[in-house]
């Protein structure tokens, strides 16, 4: 069969399983070019002439580009076939990487990592999308979370293997190795991703209602607080490990390693919950991540408590991914792909604040041990959030009738 026509919802139940692993390479590829730059910033910085604090902004300006670009580059693309622009997205990404690898200055690069940003946020968005049109409705929190561990094995495998190829070969080598990664992903896609039937081409009118739909907008917020929790104590786990529970430096890498394998059991387990009973399971994921964080406090002292505590948090963390992005597909049924692509800024939104404000808390007469509990608060407010966003749902509350 041509891999190009549109396919029955029988066909495209049996071909399902490739199409998702070729969207989780893909999430593999953005999410290893996301992250492998903090590893690098002392190269690109001596290797551009720049302070590494002004490397960093390489890193602060990706989120932003996530944030903003991606569901502006959803609007502007919103009425082409999804197929399509999913390889429009990733030939996008491989031009991008293509000129962080030859960017000779710092200006060019930063243009580049921007470039890279819009296809994340999008490609996410729509890839969401498209992976739970793939499969029944009863699977598709899982086909979404199936997508998503691309990203936790980009942490796991991608970002140490690319610091490595950078640190022993270059960092342009890096970005060289993903270009190549995302032009097999795009081949990929247009190998093994089928179209999807007309009708499901969206409206332009219909993605910009979602703007309008008090739900989404919660269920946004709820994104935003719910995973910004976990950025207040990850982005300062190393120092937590050595500093306070008193791990070598080497040592921490493999607790990395269990945190990250705590992610892809979190991802896969919060897409079947999901699937089973949604928002039961992502209020029940979050007053588990609020627990652990809380119990982080008294366990970062003890090095064998810490060990479980990571494992478990990493559970949690990643059990409300595949929640938070089904919310918001289910708040947005007749225009999912702008609200997607929102969501996917919502957790990059969260994840800077969330390390925006441990910043603070390190400022303040706080102390890194303080980091667990105020992650605790912020999550928190995710909670509260659901529970208002699913009490207001039962009651009719801020229902806003389709456009």
């Amino acid at each position: 069969m041509n891999p190009d026509s549109t396919l029955t919802q029988k066909e495209i139940k049996s071909r399902f399983p490739i199409a998702i692993y070729i969207l989780m390479i893909s999430a593999f590829a953005i999410g290893t070019t996301e992250f492998v730059i903090m590893g690098l910033l002392p190269e690109v910085a001596t290797d551009l002439d720049i302070s590494i604090s002004k490397a960093g902004l390489l890193v602060s300006v990706y989120a932003l580009g996530v944030a903003i670009g991606g569901p502006l580059l959803t609007v502007m693309t919103i009425r082409l076939p999804r197929k399509i622009l999913l390889m429009l997205l990733m030939g996008l990404f491989v031009i991008a990487n293509i000129l962080s690898a030859t960017a000779s200055t710092y200006k060019l690069l930063l243009i580049a990592r921007i470039l890279s940003a819009f296809t994340h946020g999008t490609l996410f968005g729509v890839g969401s999308v498209v992976a739970a049109k793939l499969v029944s409705p009863d699977k598709q929190a899982s086909a979404i979370s199936m997508m998503f561990i691309g990203v936790t094995l980009a942490n796991i495998l991608g970002v140490p293997f690319g610091t490595y190829i950078g640190q022993a070969y270059g960092w342009r080598s890096t970005f060289w190795v993903v270009s190549f990664l995302g032009v097999f992903s795009l081949l990929a896609l247009a190998i093994f991703v089928p179209k999807l039937p007309k009708q499901d081409i969206p409206s332009f009118r219909k993605e910009i209602s979602v703007l309008r739909q008090p739900q989404v907008l919660l269920t946004l917020l709820t994104t935003v607080f719910g995973f910004g929790g976990v950025f207040v104590v990850f982005t300062y786990i190393s120092p937590m490990l050595t500093n306070i529970t008193g791990f070598h430096h080497d040592t921490v890498t493999s607790l990395l390693l269990l945190l990250g394998a705590g992610l892809t059991i979190g991802n896969i387990v919060g897409g079947k919950l999901s699937d089973w009973k949604l928002m039961p399971s992502l209020i029940g994921m979050l007053i588990l991540l609020i627990a652990i964080l809380g119990l982080f406090s008294l366990t970062i002292h003890h090095k064998f408590a810490t060990i479980v505590t990571i494992f478990i948090w990493g559970i949690a963390a990643f059990g409300t991914v595949p929640g938070f992005q089904m919310r918001v597909l289910e708040q947005a049924k007749s225009a999912p792909n702008l609200a997607s692509a929102l969501n996917i800024g919502a957790f990059n939104l969260g994840g800077a604040i969330g390390a925006w404000l441990g910043g603070i808390v390190l400022e303040s007469p706080l102390d890194l041990q303080s980091l667990p509990w105020v992650a605790a608060l912020v999550t928190l407010v995710g909670l509260i959030l659901t529970i208002l966003s699913k009490v207001f749902e039962s009651n009719n509350v801020l229902k806003k009738k389709a456009v």
